[in-house]
């Protein structure tokens, strides 16, 4: 018979910490996280090496996030056409925190927020909303204008940092409703995929449950 492995992020429930952040973002720093905002990377417990360090922040604006990759030797590569497979951050949200629920909701949100894909070029930052496929009903629509990035390529990799304001999300109510269902993805054809959460095979990308 063969053996089924189950990865070691299923076998228990964890929390992070976001902190709160006095001031959102600037137009020319974008986000700006301290170590204190850095969230813990459990990818380790499957045996991989991260290649992205990951931080948050938030107020009742919106929510922050900062990545910071490392170890590449090839620039990403980023398509605003093609976003859902592009290299970056992708991240899951569901503003009701509900884990008995297999298909998303209207408080589950995907955004892809990407260091190139947009320009001539593709080499300027690009932040899009997603839909979540087999989604019973979709978050209230925003534009993506509305979405804020800012992106700088480094020797071996490159840093991002955006922000999701809280129009973008529905049901976004932090005094209400202090904790979040979360999930990320660096996504990176070079270097492979880190996850917050247990990565595939398991279809995180539209179960709100993972």
């Amino acid at each position: 018979m063969a053996q089924t492995l189950i990865p070691r992020r299923m076998l228990f429930h964890f929390a992070a910490p976001c902190r709160r952040v006095k001031r959102l973002w600037t137009a020319r720093g974008g986000a700006k996280l301290d170590e204190s905002h850095r969230l813990p990377t459990l990818a380790e417990l499957e045996g991989q090496t991260p290649t992205a360090e990951i931080r948050c922040g938030w107020n009742t604006s919106g929510l922050v996030f900062w990545v910071y990759v490392q170890r590449k030797q090839q620039p990403p590569w980023c398509r605003e056409e093609q976003p859902e497979i592009s290299d970056g951050l992708h991240v899951w949200l569901d503003t009701r925190d509900v884990h008995n629920v297999h298909r998303a909701t209207r408080f589950c949100h995907r955004f892809a927020l990407l260091p190139g894909g947009s320009g001539k070029k593709h080499d300027q930052p690009t932040a899009v909303w997603l839909p979540i496929n087999r989604a019973r009903q979709d978050p209230r629509q925003v534009d993506d204008d509305a979405l804020k990035v800012l992106a700088s390529r480094h020797g071996d990799g490159y840093e991002l940092s955006a922000m999701i304001p809280a129009e973008a999300l529905t049901g976004f109510d932090p005094s209400e409703h202090p904790r979040v269902g979360f999930q990320y993805a660096v996504i990176d054809r070079e270097l492979g995929e880190q996850t917050f959460a247990a990565g595939r095979p398991l279809p995180y990308a539209e179960d709100p449950s993972l």
